[in-house]
């Protein structure tokens, strides 16, 4: 199984990215998609997941980012809007498909004028 990420790149503050996540493999049933960050010098951190049909955003993102997935494609989706400086990271995407938890190989936002 692999996660291919995409849609990383450089935006002003108040911009906009999406992000794009899609599964490829032997994958049976997938119990959780999701998007992580880790800013430089911090930890990783949860952003967003969708499990089971429904969604949790990290207070920092909520209002703000919108995870989604497709079922058909096996990919998951994460619109950033307003965007700040604060949001600069590698964003991660996961796929927990028991017993296996997949990484994807991280994409760069950086939020900068």
């Amino acid at each position: 199984v692999q996660l291919q990420a995409s849609g990383g790149g450089l935006v002003q503050p108040g911009g906009f990215l999406r992000l794009s996540c899609a599964a490829s493999g032997s994958l049976f049933s997938i119990a959780l998609m999701g998007w992580y960050r880790q800013a430089p010098g911090k930890q990783r951190e949860l952003v967003a997941f969708i499990s089971g049909g429904s969604t949790v955003h990290a207070e920092s993102v909520t209002g703000r980012f919108t995870i989604s997935r497709d079922n058909a494609k096996n990919t998951v989706d994460l619109q950033m809007n307003s965007l700040k400086p604060e949001d600069t990271a590698v964003y991660y995407c996961k796929v927990v498909s028991p017993p296996y938890t997949i990484w994807g190989q991280g994409t760069l936002v950086t939020v900068s004028s």
